[in-house]
C-alpha cells in the first residue's frame, strides 16, 4: 500500500513538473532571411541549425505583417504578440510630433548607465513599450520568482524582449563591456563585473577574420571582391583576411559588432548568465532572451550574396551548436524549450538586381528629402515637410494653418507628386489608413504599423525591389517577402518534429508560447496561435 501511494505521489509530481519547462530560450538572429537555412544547409554542421530543423518544428512560411520591418518593432512584436499600432514601437527611432525631434525607441533620460559605458549608452529602458511581453507574463505568472534575463549587442535587442519586469537586460558598449541601466538595478551583478574584467572581446579582436572553411565551400555566394559590398572600417577592399586588431586600435571595441565574432562573444556571455543566474535549475520556469546582432551589421555592410555573410552564418551555426550543448548539460535536454526566429529579413542589393536585368534602383533617403523640399518650395513657396523617415511624411501644420492652406489639399498635392515618382507604388493618407477595411494588402500592413499619435500624415510604399539605400550592402523595412520572410523554429520540451507550410505571422509566437507553458497572454496579443506547436 505504501509503495503504491509513493508511486502515485511520484507520478503526480512528475506530471506537475511537466506543465512548464525549466527554461525558455528565445533566440532572435537579426536580419536572418528564411532562405539562408536552405541556401547554406549543406555547409552547416549536424549540431546547430540542422539540429533544430531535423528534430524540432519549423514554420516555413512565417512573415511579418506590418510596415516598417526594422529591428525594434520586430523584437517588440515577437515578444508582445501584437503589431506596432498596439505596442507603440513604430521604428528604431521616429519623429516625435510633440517635440519636433527624432526619438529613439528605448530612450529614457530618467535612468542612468550602469557599468563602464558612455552616458547615452545606458539611458535606456522599456518605457516606450506600451504592452506587456511574454517575459512579463512569465514573471507575473510565477509571482516574480521566475527569472528573466535579456542579452544582446544592441540595447533594443535586449530591452524590448526583456519587457517591463526583466530582472536584468544587458547590452554591449563600445568600451568592450556589457552594461545596463538603473531601470534594472544600481550596480551590475558581480558575475557581469567579472566577465567584463576578463575582456573576452580581445580574444577576437587580436586576430584576423579569416574564412572558417576552404574558399570552395562558399560557392553559394558571389566572388570575394564584388561591387555590391561595402568596406569594413579602414580595409582597402572587401576581401579576406580582415585585420581586426588594426581596426580595433584605430577605432574602438565596437568593431566586433560587424564580424561574426560578436555572436561568439554574446554566446559566451549567455552561457555565463545561465550558470551564474542559475537559470533552469529549479521547478520555476525562467526565460533567457538572446538577440544575435552581428548578422545584421554584416548584412547591412556586405549584402546577402557576400562571402562575408555566408561565413558569418557558418560560424553562427557553430555558435548555436555550442550553446545547445551547454543547455543540454546545464539544464537538461528535456527541460528547456527554445525558439529561434528573426526580427526581419533583408533585401537583395539593388545594383546586383539591376546588373542582372531587373529594372530597379536604389533611392537614397537624402535624395527623397531634398526632392520633397523642392516640390514644396515650388508649390507653396515654403518647406512644409518637417520630417521624412520610416516611409512617413510629417507636415508642418503650424505653418500650413498660418498661411490658411487646406491640410487635405496639401496631402493630396504631395500624394499626386509622389505617385508620379519612379520608385513609388502607393501613397496613403492618415485618414485612409485609419479607415482601412483589410481588403488592400498594402494598406492592411501599414495600418498594423501605424499609430496616429506617433506616425505621419502620409505613408509611402515603394515598388518591389526598390530600396532606400546608398548602393552597397543591403537594408530592410518594406512589406515585401524579402523583408518579411523569416525562420521560426521550435525545439526541445514537448516540441514534436515537423514542418508547416501554411502562412503564419510573427505575432502568433508569443500567444503560442503563453498557451504552451500555461501562463497569461500578453495584454495586447493578437491571440492567434500556432496550433502545431501546442499539440504534443
Amino acid at each position: 500500500m505504501k509503495k503504491n501511494l509513493f508511486l502515485i505521489i511520484l507520478t503526480v509530481l512528475n506530471l506537475s513538473a511537466q506543465q512548464r519547462p525549466k527554461l525558455v530560450v528565445g533566440i532572435v538572429v537579426d536580419q536572418m532571411k528564411k532562405e539562408y537555412l536552405s541556401r547554406f544547409y549543406n555547409d552547416f554542421s549536424e549540431d546547430g541549425f540542422k539540429r533544430l530543423l531535423n528534430n524540432g518544428f519549423s514554420f516555413e512560411n512565417m512573415h511579418y505583417n506590418y510596415l516598417p520591418t526594422y529591428t525594434a518593432p520586430g523584437h517588440a512584436s515577437i515578444y508582445t504578440g501584437t503589431t506596432p499600432n498596439h505596442h507603440g514601437i513604430v521604428g528604431n527611432d521616429w519623429f516625435n510630433k510633440k517635440t519636433a525631434k527624432s526619438m529613439y525607441c528605448t530612450d529614457d533620460t530618467s535612468v542612468k548607465t550602469v557599468g563602464n559605458g558612455t552616458k547615452s549608452e545606458g539611458e535606456m529602458s522599456p518605457v516606450n513599450l506600451l504592452s506587456t511581453t511574454i517575459t512579463d507574463e512569465l514573471r507575473m505568472s510565477t509571482n516574480f520568482e521566475g527569472k528573466v534575463i535579456a542579452l544582446s549587442l544592441k540595447d533594443r535587442g535586449a530591452i524590448l524582449p526583456g519587457g517591463h519586469f526583466a530582472n536584468w537586460a544587458f547590452w554591449y558598449s563600445k568600451t568592450g563591456d556589457f552594461i545596463s541601466s538603473t531601470f534594472y538595478g544600481e550596480k551590475l551583478p558581480q558575475w557581469v563585473v567579472q566577465f567584463n574584467e576578463e575582456k573576452h572581446y580581445l580574444t577576437y579582436l587580436n586576430k584576423d577574420w579569416t574564412l572558417l572553411k576552404p574558399l570552395s565551400v562558399y560557392n553559394e555566394s558571389l566572388v570575394d571582391n564584388n561591387p555590391y559590398e561595402g568596406k569594413l572600417y579602414n580595409s582597402k577592399n572587401p576581401v579576406f583576411p580582415y585585420d581586426l586588431k588594426d581596426m580595433f586600435e584605430k577605432n574602438d571595441a565596437s568593431v566586433i559588432r560587424t564580424t561574426p565574432f560578436g555572436n561568439d562573444f554574446l554566446a559566451e556571455f549567455a552561457m555565463r548568465a545561465i550558470k551564474e543566474e542559475n537559470l533552469g535549475k529549479d521547478d520555476v520556469t525562467d526565460f533567457l532572451t538572446v538577440s544575435f546582432s552581428s548578422t545584421d551589421y554584416v548584412g547591412h555592410l556586405f549584402g546577402p550574396r557576400s562571402i562575408e555573410l555566408q561565413d558569418t552564418y557558418l560560424r553562427m551555426d557553430e555558435t548555436l551548436a555550442t550553446l545547445l550543448r551547454f543547455l543540454d548539460k546545464s539544464v537538461g535536454k528535456d527541460n528547456y524549450m527554445l525558439f529561434l526566429t528573426a526580427d526581419h529579413a533583408g533585401a537583395e542589393n539593388v545594383n546586383f538586381l539591376k546588373d542582372n536585368k531587373y529594372n530597379v534602383k536604389s533611392v537614397p533617403p537624402k535624395e527623397i528629402r531634398e526632392n520633397l523640399k523642392a516640390f514644396s518650395q515650388q508649390t507653396y513657396g515654403a518647406d512644409l515637410v518637417l520630417n521624412y523617415s520610416n516611409f512617413n511624411i510629417f507636415f508642418d501644420k503650424v505653418k500650413i494653418k498660418a498661411n490658411n492652406w487646406d491640410l487635405n489639399d496639401v496631402k493630396n498635392k504631395f500624394k499626386t507628386y509622389l505617385m508620379n515618382l519612379e520608385h513609388v507604388k502607393r501613397v496613403y493618407t492618415e485618414e485612409e489608413i485609419l479607415a482601412a477595411s483589410g481588403n488592400d494588402m498594402y494598406l492592411a500592413n501599414i495600418q498594423n504599423g501605424y499609430d496616429p499619435i506617433q506616425n505621419g500624415d502620409l505613408v509611402v510604399v515603394d515598388k518591389p525591389g526598390y530600396i532606400e539605400s546608398h548602393g552597397t550592402g543591403t537594408t530592410h523595412g518594406t512589406i515585401y517577402t524579402y523583408d518579411t520572410h523569416v525562420p521560426a523554429l521550435f525545439y526541445g520540451w514537448k516540441i514534436k518534429k515537423g514542418k508547416s507550410f501554411q502562412k503564419s505571422v510573427i505575432t502568433q509566437l508569443a500567444p503560442t508560447i503563453a498557451q504552451k507553458i500555461q501562463i497569461s497572454l500578453p495584454n495586447a496579443s493578437s491571440l492567434d496561435v500556432l496550433e502545431d506547436v501546442l499539440i504534443d
